[in-house]
């Protein structure tokens, strides 16, 4: 069972390995509910798929948000066919708009002051690409880069800081892609330095297409599969130790067994999305997803779920098409 204090302290000696810099985002990159406005349950639209049960419209809350902005079916969301809401992490840029941006605002929520709303939900779009790249920023820290790129991670977090703090008008006007470029070229230093501080660099395959492809026991120590599509591959007993997983999708990927404790860049989101079992290792600072308990264990159960995930990731594509 997973213990939620253990998990925060984890995150929280990562952000002290990353130096000052990574201290000052200590509490700020988990999601704190309790001190937001349901905000990711309003603002995001989504169309009924694998990862969710219905249609919603931006800025349309969502039929299971309740009083308080608690969801309603928080500890049935898989069950309920939300599994795209089970596996969302707004990296705690929910409560920073509740809270910061609009805490000159009386403590006033979208639904107590619907003129706030779109401003509001504007900043939260926003507000959750700035923090993802701070996490992304601060996992990099924690990495040990060689000189320079300590200095420059540093001087990038600073800046996203820097950006966060702008007014509602501010952030719902800001273009967060030249800066997102510049973090981006950090990153991919970072991951060659440390990749191949590991040993020889793995497998190049950015961008791949490795939908529902069978992968167990690959050997992609140091690879890079950032931006690789995975859905629903089956990655059972693969060794991904160092590999740059940055943006990988991972939806419906089976991960049992593999081995991920020093993957590169892996979010709690991506873990989430995927499935393992008890003997998948992971990051230490990544909790281990409370339905992955319940992966099927014979080969037949897990191809027949192999199948159809590929189909639903097909009929996704298809309809984005």
């Amino acid at each position: 069972m997973f213990n939620q204090g253990m998990e925060i302290k984890t995150l929280q000696d990562e952000c002290d390995a990353a130096g000052p810099a990574g201290a000052t985002w200590r509490a700020e990159l988990r999601a704190d509910c309790g001190r937001c406005f349901g905000l990711c349950c309003v603002a995001p639209a989504f169309s009924a798929s694998a990862e969710f049960a219905f249609d919603k419209a931006a800025g349309q809350p969502c039929r299971h948000l309740g009083a308080g902005f608690g969801c309603s079916i928080h500890d049935r969301l898989r069950p309920a066919g939300f599994a795209g809401c089970a596996a969302y992490d707004c990296f705690g840029a929910g409560q920073r708009v509740a809270q910061e941006t609009f805490g000159g605002q009386g403590g006033r929520d979208w639904l107590m002051s619907p003129d706030l709303a779109d401003a509001m939900f504007s900043a939260f779009g926003v507000m959750r690409q700035l923090h993802e790249l701070a996490w992304y920023l601060t996992q990099a820290l924690a990495l040990g880069p060689d000189d320079p790129l300590p200095s420059q991670l540093s001087s990038a977090l600073a800046a996203t800081d820097g950006l966060c703090r702008g007014d509602a008008t501010g952030l719902a006007a800001l273009d967060v892609g030249p800066h997102r470029f510049g973090v981006n070229s950090l990153l991919l230093a970072v991951s060659e330095q440390v990749r191949a501080r590991a040993g020889d660099l793995g497998p190049e395959l950015r961008g791949a297409d490795l939908a529902g492809q069978d992968l167990s026991g690959a050997d992609l120590r140091r690879a890079s599969l950032r931006g690789a599509s995975l859905v629903g591959a089956r990655l059972r007993s693969a060794d991904l130790r160092s590999a740059d997983l940055t943006g990988a999708d991972l939806r419906g990927a089976d991960l049992g067994h593999a081995r991920l404790e020093t993957a590169l860049f892996l979010t709690q989101a991506q873990a989430a999305s995927a499935t393992g079992d008890e003997r998948t290792n992971l990051p230490a600072s990544l909790r281990r997803p409370p339905h992955w308990s319940r992966v099927p264990r014979s080969d037949g159960d897990h191809r027949d779920r192999d199948r159809a995930q590929v189909r639903r990731a097909g009929r996704r594509g298809a309809s984005r098409a």
